[in-house]
């Protein structure tokens, strides 16, 4: 079964940037399509972007459009979060997680359609 780690994580000032990663474990890490997802104090989880098996289908959050960017690296086993202007309200745990399907070409905003999640990483903007 994939197994997934996030990092990159940490304080920032508002207007800042962070990359997060996300690594599997496992060899079948490339069949499944793998999304960032976060939680902030009282809220529900919210998927942020996605990024399909083949890398061709990407899905962005509105409140994420434009600032943030999905990517992934299959020699590495990693899909990466690249955050730009950072505000306040961007202060949550953020967690990436595998689509229960492989191969499934579109993504799925559905969070019960992901298994397993990572630990999740704090990520806190603050001035």
């Amino acid at each position: 079964q994939v197994q997934l780690v996030e990092s990159g994580g940490g304080l920032v000032q508002p207007g800042g940037s962070l990359t997060l990663s996300c690594v599997a474990s496992g060899s079948v890490f490339s069949q499944y399509a793998i999304a960032w997802f976060r939680q902030a104090p009282g809220k529900e989880r919210e998927i942020l972007a996605g990024i399909n098996w083949t890398g061709g289908s990407i899905y962005y959050a509105e409140s994420v459009k434009g600032r943030f960017t999905i990517s992934r690296d299959y020699a590495k086993n990693t899909v990466y979060l690249l955050m730009n202007g950072l505000n306040v309200e961007d202060t949550a745990v953020y967690y990436c997680a595998a689509d229960r399907r492989p191969r499934r070409m579109s993504i799925t905003t559905d969070r019960n359609e992901y298994d397993p999640w990572g630990q999740g990483t704090q990520v806190t903007v603050s001035s």
